[in-house]
């Protein structure tokens, strides 16, 4: 049998033990420590920006920390009603790598494509990983999973699919001035892990 929770576990254990409320406790404390940052004029420790290699441990702060409490919030409504699904039929270990992974890629490809393209931006919040979880749920469900393997699509079309469906994504659920480079990198490597259910256990 496997190792979850028992009637004799305390409730508050077993909300504990939930990655997306381990989540939320780390993007709250990490947050709080970037707006102290902020104040003595230390701030730009925790944010993604160019060159990367400069402030390699951004990768992961930069995931967790957010702007403002606004910020946080908004992030934090999508990572618990798409996280909340993921974490059903996951591990804790696979919740949290998918996330910092896909937030942390989200961020690179909106820090290197916007220099690129001579815009410099620096990167700070969850979006990126919150995309990659609703993309990961909306391709590892049971409907889409038999609806893809009825069609029998080639690869080259089920990345279209996924490129038209990340680009609707975020055109729909970003807001103003937000970094839509990495909301659709995102929710591309959602949608991508979860028609392989890469999570599934």
């Amino acid at each position: 049998m496997g190792a979850g929770p028992t009637a004799a576990e305390p409730f508050p254990r077993v909300i504990a033990r939930n990655p997306v409320v381990q989540t939320l406790g780390a993007m709250t404390i990490a947050s709080l420590a970037t707006w102290a940052a902020t104040l003595v004029g230390a701030g730009r420790l925790f944010v993604l920006a160019s060159p990367i290699i400069s402030r390699p441990w951004a990768l992961v702060t930069s995931v967790y920390a957010h702007v403002g409490p606004g910020h946080l919030l908004a992030n934090a409504v999508l990572i618990v009603l798409a996280g909340g699904v993921v974490a059903l039929s996951t591990s804790t270990a696979r919740f949290h790598l998918f996330f910092v992974a896909s937030g942390a890629a989200a961020g690179v490809v909106q820090v290197l494509v916007a220099g690129a393209l001579g815009t410099p931006t620096a990167v700070l919040g969850s979006s990126g990983a919150a995309f990659a979880l609703v993309g990961y749920v909306l391709t590892s469900n049971p409907i889409s999973q038999h609806v893809t393997g009825w069609l029998n699509l080639s690869a080259r079309v089920v990345l279209v699919v996924v490129a038209i469906v990340a680009a609707w994504l975020t055109v729909e659920w970003s807001a103003p001035g937000s970094a839509l480079l990495a909301h659709c990198a995102g929710a591309i490597i959602g949608l991508l892990a979860g028609y392989d259910r890469v999570l599934h256990t």
